[in-house]
């Protein structure tokens, strides 16, 4: 039902050197042409950004369309005040780079070949140009895709692997001092055991019994380096009772029966703390994702230390040691009582009980004052704490300092993505409005980021089209709750009434519509301004930023509910004069698929509808859901202990209500929401007789993230469908 971040992006442009500015007063929409699906698909996401440990350089990932491979391009740039931004690596498959405590090296992940020479001819500092991979491929193996960890010095030079074998790195980190990596494996068999799963079981899968946790392994970057550079490279010799393959030099700190999701090492270098989440990445119970910490120590024994209904995540330590901080994200459950559906919150932990006396410590929660989502989040270097902040339509950042939360000065829009140096009061951060692409930008004082400087000009290509406007809009559910959303017009219109009107649901749910740029496969609402829709997105009850009240009510109520406050907000546009009531539309993807579905069962009035993802039952879809402990809170119990709901908040059993033409997508290979769920309102909808068209994308999960063309094919269609059946 969540939906993950999306991925679609292009090439990074030179870095401007100016205060933070946006696009100068463009044209009069009128005389400006609007954007195009070409241009709209082609745009720039970043995928991640680290500012260096002394403050004054940055790591910038981004992730594009490779359009002629039918794949995604990551790659990593880097950024210094005195030569602007460059490519560092130029593979296409570089991704999550984590800066050395000292600043001359960067770590990252990559499933590029391992040549015979222990490098990639592919990923010169200076970034070579051309098909880099399928170069490098000829000098190693071509069908290898292990995700290992790489190295490349920022004093010049090829990345290096840090080992050959094949191990699929889950998460790393760089010791305190430097000397080491840890980094999460799978548990790897021994030789007799993989002999023997090949002869016994063939290609059979083995749903749970075939799961293992993970290996934290700890490797010296020196000796790796130098071992890799060796050719014949040093191997270890084959066992039938060894875990094999093990990289040379590897030290297991401590095993799991999980898998290892995240790693924050202490400041002082004694323990590692690690997170924990499920081996299958199904989260049928949130006892799998807990807290743990092991002395850095060969063979140490870990001990548990967080035991609740949350799913943590963002580990960070305080400089002193003493404290570790984590967060639990929007409808992730909490730290404290029951599992529920709440805002994010954030947490620290005391550790320094280094006695171990301590079985789990007592957690505080902070910023109890702010009554939106806090996020993501980081530490500045004189301990104070730095939080990403939704509230209503609009991402800020807060300085959080025990209860209370301070809103920092800033610009409207949305922040995001905050990193913060080891020393000095620099910040690194993505901010964007609905109109100005996401760009990373530095500020030299974190408490004062109305100034900064822009490192990144992405996507020019907005500021040269008619771009859409927008306004909140605020109106009355049944009961007299008080719903927000945002009205979107075409270019020039702002204000116009009597408009066609497409009623574009978020995902999530507990996600909100407002001041932030989006243009991707699943958020084209602004395409769809510029192709003359007006666009109405209602932040509906089960939306974050709105309080844990507001946020709570969806609860047992799962689609009946929200699609009371959705339906209120057409009614009220169409009392308002906004929208004309004879040329409405509804569409949306994940949860926005779930209510667009019962919404068309709700009501005749939408002449057309575009869905994706979205379920029209809850047994089966719980069956098959990664989130299945979610679903369960959302509808009071399993299938079996609140069946009448499961049954009263489907659209399945309503389909004979059904008159809308209905646009269908899905990926064939979604674990979020099953594939047999388009599949079921398919065949509902050609049983009885309703227009209809099911578009199914091969490989692809709930993320379509595997072929720029099908997001592409996706979009295109949708706005065909629109446009057959409710005229501009």
């Amino acid at each position: 039902m969540k939906h993950s971040a999306s991925r679609i992006l292009v090439s990074l442009a030179a870095a401007l050197s100016t205060s933070l500015t946006f696009a100068q007063s463009a044209p009069k929409a009128a005389t400006l042409p609007p954007i195009t699906l070409d241009e709209y698909l082609n745009t720039t996401d970043i995928a991640g950004a680290r500012i260096s440990p002394d403050g004054t350089s940055a790591i910038i990932g981004t992730e594009s369309p490779d359009w002629k491979a039918n794949t995604f391009r990551h790659t990593l740039s880097l950024w210094t005040a005195k030569e602007g931004l460059r490519p560092l690596t130029q593979s296409g498959t570089d991704e999550d780079a984590q800066w050395s405590p000292d600043g001359k090296w960067v770590a990252f992940l990559s499933d590029r070949p391992v040549s015979d020479s222990g490098s990639s001819d592919a990923n010169t500092r200076d970034g070579d140009s051309g098909d880099a991979k399928a170069r490098s491929a000829k000098a190693g193996d071509a069908d290898d895709q292990t995700s290992r960890l790489w190295l490349i010095s920022l004093s010049g030079g090829e990345a290096r692997p840090l080992y050959r074998e094949k191990l699929d790195v889950h998460t790393f980190a760089w010791s305190a001092d430097g000397k080491n990596i840890y980094f999460s494996v799978t548990t790897p068999l021994t030789q007799k055991q993989e002999d023997a799963k090949k002869v016994d079981w063939k290609d059979v899968i083995r749903w749970r019994e075939q799961e293992r946790g993970d290996l934290l392994l700890s490797l010296p970057v020196a000796e790796s380096l130098a071992n890799t550079a060796a050719y014949p490279p040093a191997h270890p010799a084959k066992s039938d009772t060894a875990a094999l393959p093990l990289t040379t030099g590897a030290l297991t700190l401590t095993t799991s029966t999980l898998d290892i999701d995240q790693i924050a090492p202490s400041p002082d270098g004694k323990s590692i703390a690690f997170l924990t989440t499920s081996i299958s990445h199904r989260m049928e119970n949130p006892a799998d994702t807990e807290i743990f910490l092991v002395p850095a120590v060969a063979n140490s024994q870990a001990r548990q230390i967080t035991k609740n209904l949350g799913l943590e995540s963002g580990l960070r330590w305080s400089h002193d040691g003493h404290w570790l901080h984590f967060a639990v994200h929007a409808a992730a459950g909490s730290a404290e009582g029951k599992y529920q559906d709440v805002q994010g919150r954030l947490y620290r932990m005391n550790l320094t009980d280094e006695a171990g006396k301590i079985e789990r410590p007592g957690i505080e929660r902070l910023g109890t004052d702010f009554t939106g989502s806090l996020e993501d989040f980081d530490l500045l270097p004189n301990g104070d704490l730095i939080a990403v902040g939704l509230k209503g339509i609009e991402q800020q950042l807060y300085l959080i300092s025990g209860e209370k939360a301070t809103k920092l000065p800033g610009k409207p829009g949305t922040y995001a993505g905050i990193s913060v140096p080891q020393t000095g009061n620099a910040l690194l951060v993505r901010f964007s409005t609905f109109n100005h692409p996401a760009q990373v930008y530095l500020a030299e004082d974190a408490r004062h980021l109305d100034q900064l400087t822009p490192l990144t000009n992405l996507n020019p290509v907005f500021a040269e089209r008619a771009q859409p406007e927008w306004q909140p809009y605020t109106w009355k559910s049944p009961d007299g709750t008080s719903v927000e959303g945002v009205l979107i017009f075409p270019p020039g219109k702002k204000g116009e009434k009597h408009l066609r009107m497409l009623t574009f649901i978020h995902g999530g749910p507990a996600d909100a519509d407002g001041n932030k740029f989006e243009a991707d496969w699943y958020d084209w609402a602004a395409l769809a301004a510029a192709h003359g829709w007006l666009v109405f997105r209602p932040n509906y009850r089960g939306s974050s930023g709105y309080g844990d009240d507001f946020m709570l009510q969806i609860a047992p109520h799962l689609v009946s509910k929200p699609g009371e406050d959705i339906l209120a907000g057409v009614d009220a546009l169409v009392k308002d004069g906004y929208a004309d009531p004879d040329k409405l539309a509804i569409g949306g993807y994940s949860y926005g698929g779930y209510m667009t579905n019962w919404l068309i069962t709700e009501t005749t009035r939408f002449k057309v509808a575009v869905t994706g993802a979205g379920a029209v039952e809850h047994a089966a879809n719980g069956g098959n859901d990664d989130v299945t402990w979610d679903d369960a809170w959302y509808l009071n119990g399993r299938p079996w202990e609140s069946p009448e709901l499961y049954q009263g908040e489907a659209a399945l059993f309503r389909m004979n209500r059904v008159k809308t033409p209905t646009h269908i997508v899905q990926g064939n290979s979604d674990v979020r929401v099953s594939y047999l769920e388009g599949v079921t309102l398919e065949r509902a909808l050609q049983q009885l007789g309703i227009p209809h068209s099911f578009l199914v994308f091969p490989g692809e999960g709930h993320s379509l993230a595997r072929n720029p063309w099908h997001g592409y094919i996706k979009v295109r269609e949708e706005l065909k469908w629109l446009d057959k059946y409710v005229s501009n």
